[in-house]
């Protein structure tokens, strides 16, 4: 990168926020692998965020195949792509999504975009310290596998959710992001959310198959079980209308199950100073460690 690259900013070099600007609570949802349906839990969660009263940022980490937008309906005139090449400010990348969710879109179809280097995506990290905006809430759909986009992202948020389905490779692969996440990034919890399940008891013993291989492999990770996600085809049809379920049909399995889930997710309190390493927000981390 150039030395004036828009991705080398210094998070520390920013002026003191305001003091209405507190810290925000990152939560990364991911998956081992693609079609476990990661990106509906994301979008559905942030709005399910918002319309509790939470001011939340989606952010679609996806960079290579980002569809974010594409599920809210969105026609993004800038995305994250035109910000790494500096033809834009974060501000000028943001949109307004349902229940005032902002929204970040990435680009699809770019393969420069998923290949960018380890400091590119702590570069791109620490742009979100210079954001002037009052969040409680961001929720970062990142893309599957295990990647250093995946990896970092992860490592930057507070809280990570991994996504699982009943299928053997999805479990095989959330299970190899899981060890990849604690030996290569620290990562000591995961949520973890079973999804598109036939009822409830399955979800339970999806994720109970996933928490013992990690007990027995990785016995320095805790999981916590969010919840289940049933199969739902009024899910299916809020996709084809390019709604989130949680608003196009509040009553339906899917949206009442998700809607559970981020009454849990906004119990969270939010983080209380900086881990150390790359980190979202890390201006605001830091200042609420100096007050406390």
């Amino acid at each position: 990168m150039s030395p004036d690259h828009p991705l080398q900013t210094n998070p520390r070099s920013t002026p003191p926020l305001p003091g209405a600007f507190h810290p925000v609570r990152v939560v990364a949802v991911t998956g081992g692998k693609g079609g476990v349906g990661k990106t509906n839990v994301s979008v559905n969660l942030a709005v399910s965020l918002a319309e509790m009263g939470k001011r939340t940022l989606l952010m679609d980490a996806d960079l290579g195949l980002a569809n974010v937008d594409v599920l809210l309906g969105l026609s993004p005139k800038f995305t994250l792509a035109d910000l790494i090449a500096g033809r834009c400010g974060l501000e000028d990348v943001l949109l307004e999504g349902p229940e005032g969710v902002l929204v970040v879109p990435a680009s699809s179809g770019f393969r420069h975009m998923a290949e960018l280097t380890p400091a590119e995506h702590v570069g791109l990290v620490n742009v979100f310290s210079e954001l002037q905006r009052a969040l409680d809430f961001m929720v970062v759909d990142t893309a599957a596998g295990i990647s250093d986009s995946v990896l970092t992202f992860c490592q930057a948020a507070q809280d990570t959710v991994v996504v699982v389905c009943d299928e053997p490779a999805s479990i095989t692969d959330a299970y190899a992001l899981i060890k990849v996440l604690a030996r290569e990034r620290g990562l000591d919890r995961v949520h973890v959310i079973a999804n598109m399940v036939r009822d409830p008891n399955e979800g339970r013993k999806l994720y109970e198959k996933l928490a013992r291989v990690c007990e027995r492999f990785l016995g320095d990770v805790a999981l916590h079980y969010l919840g289940a996600v049933p199969q739902d085809d009024w899910l299916r049809r809020a996709v084809q209308r390019q709604q989130p379920v949680v608003k196009a049909y509040p009553g339906s399995p899917s949206a009442r199950a998700i809607t559970d889930i981020a009454r849990t997710t906004a119990r969270w309190q939010p983080p209380v100073g900086a881990r150390g390493n790359v980190e979202f927000f890390v201006e605001r981390l830091i200042q609420r460690g100096v007050a406390a």
